[in-house]
């Protein structure tokens, strides 16, 4: 029989010291850790898990929401955005921080490796997909994210300022003289009583996603990565600071019954959308926000549901391209979902649903209340990330508010006084009492119970009624978490973890209630108080544990803006203090005309819990883990070697290792440390004799490729490596070639003729970047495939300035006539760009009356360049097209034209059209005009 758990004495910590103490080791967190350590701080990170893989970034990320690149945004812009679709209620200074930094962070992390998507000449390929402003910047090789952050952690200068402290779990801030002075936790895997000495705290828990219960039931089936279970709000709330917005929930458009994003941003570049059941675009609201939901979940509640990604109409070319992104990166499980039902993209369009409630200020705006140097209202205490409140601040803001903390709280010497025994004393208690009731009910079944009452009672709609009762059971759940069991350390750390989220589940409840008023759309929709009253409720509402241990509020005013919004005019001034929210009377239905008779313990249910009567504990817990594969005495080698930091001659033993798979590991280990030579030894590896070894240096360098010195011996191997047999091989290196500037058009031309689809399109990418028009133009008519047709025709329209235009315009007009619709549309839409000229303007003019959608389309395109007397008279009868799609783009030409009166007569006849986006653009067309 195994040893039980023994519960440690408090004078047993393990005590250990720092001058910047960094819980949670995700996105947020390793960058503050890093900027800590460069500005010279010793560093301790804490992680409950295991910071190679921890984090909401654990599977990478397809995909950045708010890069505010120049020339492609502006930061005002931005922030005027986020105020919008905020309802207002926004702190600008911290957004602005975001705004003005994160184009320096997107720098700052393509110089560690990370790769974010760039077109031919170099440029960051942003894309368009709200109606307003051009943020989203794919990263469709974004999967290694986190494994690049660890990279940097594990630089020999980072690991002599950082001591990453993995399987160890905080519970309490520790508080002195006003100040955090660090914290107290456990180790899950050993059962120790850990404490740390700090000079200053960086929370960076990331989300409360384990909040709501999901439609399926499953506790670890959240929207939000399910380990984080609001760990940062419940110790920032105990430690004394302030947390804002709770009440503002975080709610997701999802694919039904599988929890993760349906990705309609990264499929809106490919042409796919959201509709209802009869393929109709219904959103209005323009940036994502709690208005936006509130018209998704009226469309899924009427007639016209389900709602659904449509993608069926896509081309094959786009549908692989989309399922090579969506299925390796965030959730690799979602192409086995669809699989097992039987489901296709090019068959299938996806149906989406309603996320269970959250909060997280990375996407919504409820979090611990921070400044612009994420410093919270506890002097030396920091929160960044999705825990902090800075509206829709996704991964790059938690980065830069990550690098804010960091380097403020370098500054601070480790607190040298006592540790407050009263606080270690409860946080004791708090891990080790379920050991003192190793048969009480489990963690699983308690959260289970929780959970549903939040999806009953403070899910929206909300109402006074039902948030009162949500608060009558979370008081209740008080004994229930009191008597829950534990035998094991990690048994320990989940039933802390219930402790958060029962936390959470009251400020979001008594948040919900303070606010008498309805605003966010469907993130707070009160069905007592309907209406939105800024009268009353232009504030942020702010709660803070008081010192009689009592839930507080104040409305605090929002401050006057950096950038003026004409919607909203904050004017400052005083907060108000509301105190204590008290729940309505809802003990019975109505007034009760004669009292009760008491009978004893009428309310104290069979199990002594309080409850009218027994409510079941039941729900599925966690599945157990599969044992690990075992691998060979070489591979352990190098996993032990990869911690040291090798250079590349104690790699090399292994790269030319007999076996395959020790091969493999050395290229992986080697771009996991990337010691100087990495960029020659994967171009050799691109030529190993077994196809698994070449597929990982052939990912490795393109995953490394902003990080590899541009040298001859690179080019050399990446050179010799166009002749190998593997196309996957070919790709990869025309791939990195172009990316560094280490070809040039004869390299380059010669592999446009390669057998392979794919490589003779990083052929056409490559030649490109060395602006090859005439070399492009020859090909453009001659290759057999649609999809490098299609990719040379918008190529065409990027090479630079100085093109020959006649050879473009000449080739252009070859590809009008090409037999593929697709390829036809590609050419006209890239007249757009190169200029329309008379007789290609009246061959668009007659292509408005093409059979496919697709040249319609592109032609209403190519018009936007061409003669208004030509072109206006002939887009404004496309606004009676069929096609949805056709019309969008008539009108996205006419806003190119608004100078003349007919153009601005079209586009208000649009304003009515049937099609969300139709309607939205030509109205923001005629907000535009000259």
């Amino acid at each position: 029989m195994d040893t039980p758990l023994q519960i440690p004495a408090l004078d047993e910590a393990e005590e250990l010291t720092c001058d910047v103490l960094v819980i949670g080791g995700g996105t947020a967190g390793t960058m503050a850790a890093l900027t800590a350590a460069e500005h010279g701080a010793n560093v301790i990170l804490l992680e409950k898990a295991h910071v190679r893989h921890s984090g909401a970034l654990a599977m990478g990320m397809d995909g950045v929401n708010n890069a505010v690149i120049p020339g492609r945004a502006e930061p005002d812009d931005y922030v005027a955005e986020i105020t919008r679709a905020n309802d207002g209620i926004v702190d600008q200074s911290t957004v602005r921080q975001t705004a003005t930094r994160g184009f320096g962070m997107v720098q700052r992390l393509e110089s560690y490796g990370v790769k974010f998507e760039k077109d031919e000449h170099g440029d960051y390929a942003v894309r368009q997909v709200h109606r307003s402003g051009s943020y989203v910047l794919p990263m469709p090789e974004g999967k290694d994210v986190k494994k690049v952050l660890y990279r940097q952690l594990r630089r020999r200068e980072m690991r002599e300022r950082i001591r990453i402290e993995n399987r160890v779990m905080p519970v309490r801030v520790l508080t002195a003289e006003g100040q955090a002075v660090g914290a107290v936790g456990l180790n899950t895997r050993t059962g120790a009583f850990v404490t740390v000495r700090a000079g200053a705290v960086i929370l960076a828990t990331g989300a409360c996603g384990r909040l709501g219960l999901p439609a399926s039931g499953y506790l670890y089936g959240t929207y939000e990565n399910p380990t984080n279970a609001g760990d940062g709000y419940a110790m920032a709330y105990h430690a004394g600071a302030e947390l804002t917005g709770i009440e503002c929930f975080q709610i997701n458009p999802l694919i039904k019954d599988y929890n993760g994003p349906a990705c309609a941003y990264v499929a809106n570049p490919f042409g796919g959308y959201q509709v209802n059941r009869h393929g109709e675009r219904f959103v209005d609201s323009d940036y994502w926000s709690g208005q936006m939901m509130a018209e998704f979940a009226a469309e899924v509640a009427s007639d016209r549901g389900p709602v659904y990604l449509k993608l069926s109409h896509l081309p094959e070319e786009s549908i692989s391209s989309l399922e090579s992104i969506l299925h390796s990166t965030e959730r690799p499980t979602r192409g086995t979902f669809h699989e097992g039902r039987g489901h296709d993209y090019r068959t299938h369009d996806i149906e989406m649903h309603i996320s269970e409630i959250g909060l997280c200020g990375g996407h919504s705006a409820s979090g611990v209340r921070v400044d612009d140097h994420a410093r919270t209202t506890v002097p030396r205490l920091y929160a960044a990330g999705d825990l902090a409140c800075v509206p829709h601040n996704y991964m790059i803001g938690a980065f830069v508010f990550g690098d804010l903390a960091g380097a403020d709280a370098s500054q601070y010497a480790p607190y040298e006084g006592e540790l407050p025994l009263d606080q270690l004393r409860e946080a004791h208690d708090l891990i080790y009492r379920p050991l003192h009731n190793p048969d009480g009910p489990p963690q699983p079944q308690v959260e289970y119970k929780l959970r549903r009452f939040v999806n009953d009672y403070v899910a929206p709609p909300k109402s006074g009624a039902r948030l009162s009762l949500a608060l009558e059971a979370f008081e209740r759940m008080h004994t229930d978490i009191a008597e829950m069991g534990a035998q094991t350390p990690h048994e320990l750390m989940r039933c802390a973890e219930v402790s958060f989220i029962r936390d959470c589940a009251e400020m979001a409840a008594r948040a919900s209630l303070a606010r008498t008023e309805s605003r966010w759309g469907l993130y707070h929709d009160r069905l007592d108080h309907p209406h939105r009253d800024d009268a009353s409720w232009f504030h942020h509402l702010d709660l803070h544990k008081s010192p009689s241990g009592a839930m507080e509020f104040t409305a605090r005013p929002v401050a006057p803006y950096l950038v003026p919004i004409d919607e909203f005019t904050p004017v400052g001034g005083p907060s108000r203090h509301i105190g204590e929210v008290h729940a309505e009377d809802v003990a019975t239905a109505g007034s009760r005309d004669l009292a009760p008779v008491a009978t004893g313990l009428l309310d104290t249910g069979a199990d002594g819990t309080g409850s009218a009567g027994p409510e079941p504990l039941g729900g599925p817990g966690p599945s157990e883990a599969a044992p690990a594969e075992q691998v060979s005495g070489r591979i352990l080698e190098l996993v032990a070697l990869a911690e040291e930091q090798p250079e590349l001659d104690a790699l090399l033993p292994y790269l030319n290792d007999p076996a395959a798979a020790v091969r493999r590991e050395a290229v992986a280990v080697l771009t996991e440390t990337v010691p100087p030579g990495t960029g020659p030894a994967l171009a050799d590896a691109l030529r190993d004799s077994a196809p698994e070894v070449r597929a990982t240096a052939a990912a490795s360098l393109r995953e490394l490729v902003e990080t590899l010195l541009p040298e001859p011996t690179l080019r050399d191997g990446l050179a010799a490596a166009l002749a190998e047999s593997d196309p996957v091989v070919r790709a990869a290196a025309l791939d990195v070639l172009r990316a560094l500037r280490l070809g040039d058009a004869d390299l380059f031309a010669r592999s446009l003729t390669d057998s392979d689809i794919a490589v003779r399109i990083e052929a056409v990418r490559a030649l490109v970047s060395v602006d090859a028009a005439t070399e492009l133009a020859r090909a453009a008519v001659t290759d057999p495939s649609r999809e490098v047709r299609v990719t040379i025709a918008k190529a065409l329209a990027t090479v630079s300035a100085e093109r020959p235009l006649d050879v473009v315009l000449d080739a252009l007009t070859r590809l009008t006539e090409d037999p593929d619709a697709l390829v036809q549309g590609a050419a006209y839409g890239a007249l757009a760009t190169t200029g329309c000229p008379a007789p290609l303007a009246t061959r668009a003019v007659t292509a408005l009356s093409a059979s496919a959608w697709q040249v319609r389309s592109g032609a209403a395109t190519a018009l936007s360049a061409a003669d208004p007397d030509v072109a206006v008279p002939a887009l404004a009868k496309a606004l009676a097209d069929p096609n949805s799609d056709v019309r969008k783009a008539a009108v996205l030409a006419l806003t190119r034209l608004t100078g003349t009166e007919d153009a601005r007569a079209a586009l208000a006849t649009a304003t009515t059209d049937s099609d969300a986006d139709v309607r939205a653009y030509a109205a923001k067309g005629l907000q535009n005009r000259p």
